[in-house]
């Protein structure tokens, strides 16, 4: 009987980011959702203050992970490829994992940090590299690149901490400019984490305020009466994209509270549109993953102006949510691509472009006798 050794998936979770509860919910919907006749899930908790630790339980030990596991790092060395208990002796042991899966969402686990690590480290994981998760993390540059890329976007200003902080009246004078209502947020930050949806001047400055405790870079961008509409990607080289779905928030805009506090926000799938519009913003889904070079998964996020019927790009997420009530995976549930074989799905192209890296040269081969110099 031939027996085939099961893939060990360390699922990645917490975080230091205000996203971290978020990720916890995610981390215990991937886990339930992995076969165990081929997956082995090793939980990897990132406690608020930044310790790595690991046990075992799968998702009933997510919270007990984070409270009592043992203490380890991810050495950035090929060489390893393995976490490495902080508290050497009796009964700890190196823990080896075959793929990492990603679910910590916001700062320091979306933004290319971790990636950048898993990276050094020579490790498979799942979602979008080092440079695709920096600028979808990053709101700016990303609406830059979809400029660019001939995508529509809404008009926004971009403001820097430093900028707000040393002269204020002038970035108030820029974002009048923009019209009001407009959205204040964080420019690297998810979840709708520190936004303010203002209506009137007198409310700026409270609400960049908000935003500039929470990163480094501001948007504010106009806000337009729109049905919100969202489309998930997967794939490396070739990307496929979803049905459409559309989100009617309960309350006055699709914010935190609405996302993941609180039930009675609508998700329609497949979203009522024409068959054109629904071509349409899956084509401009798959231009999005490309403008940031993505890899692996993407949610994307469309305003549909109501009153001109005007598509415009949001944003991208490369680590979506995965909670029981994430769009990411029931747009694929309806696409045909139930939440286990999505699972295996992204699993199946991590692994792909990890073989796919490992057919590039990082260093030159000298010829015989040269030395191993170059001249000066």
């Amino acid at each position: 009987m031939n027996l085939q050794k099961k893939l060990r998936v360390g699922v990645l979770f917490g975080g230091r980011s205000g996203e971290h509860e978020v990720s916890l919910a995610s981390a215990a919907s991937v886990i339930r959702a992995l076969d165990p006749e081929k997956y082995e899930a090793v939980p990897i908790g990132i406690a608020k203050d930044g310790r790595w630790l690991v046990g075992s339980g799968a998702q009933k030990l997510l919270s007990e992970v984070l409270k009592s596991g043992e203490r380890v790092s991810l050495p950035p060395d090929p060489t390893v490829a393995s976490l490495v208990p902080l508290t050497p002796g009796a009964g700890h042991s190196s823990v080896a994992v075959d793929v990492v899966f990603p679910v910590l969402h916001g700062t320091f686990g979306e933004d290319g940090t971790v990636q950048g690590l898993l990276e050094l480290a020579n490790l498979p994981y799942v979602g979008t590299g080092v440079l695709a998760s920096a600028v979808g993390m990053d709101k700016d540059v990303q609406k830059r690149l979809f400029k660019e890329a001939g995508l529509p976007i809404v008009p926004f200003v971009a403001i820097p901490r430093g900028e707000w902080e040393r002269n204020r009246a002038s970035v108030l004078k820029r974002i009048q400019k923009l019209r009001f209502p407009v959205f204040v947020k964080p420019a690297t930050l998810g979840s709708s984490v520190g936004m303010t949806r203002v209506k009137s001047a007198k409310e700026l400055p409270a609400a960049l305020d908000l935003a500039a405790e929470f990163a480094l870079k501001i948007v504010v961008e106009r806000a337009v009466r729109a049905r919100e509409i969202e489309v998930s990607v997967l794939g490396n080289d070739e990307i496929q994209a979803s049905v459409p779905g559309e989100i009617i928030p309960h309350r006055e805009f699709y914010d935190y509270t609405a996302k993941y506090l609180e039930r009675g926000t609508n998700l329609v799938i497949p979203a009522k549109l024409t068959g054109k519009q629904a071509k349409m913003f899956q084509e401009y889904a798959v231009r999005a993953f490309r403008a940031i070079e993505g890899t692996g998964m993407a949610r994307c996020d469309f305003f549909l102006e109501k009153r001109t019927g005007k598509i415009f790009v949001n944003e991208l997420n490369t680590i979506p949510g995965f909670t029981s009530i994430s769009m990411y995976p029931k747009l694929w549930e309806a696409s045909g691509l139930p939440y286990p074989k999505l699972i295996d799905r992204l699993i199946e192209l991590a692994l792909k472009l990890h073989r796919e890296k490992a057919r590039t040269k990082y260093s030159i081969e000298l010829p015989a006798g040269s030395g191993g110099a170059l001249d000066a």
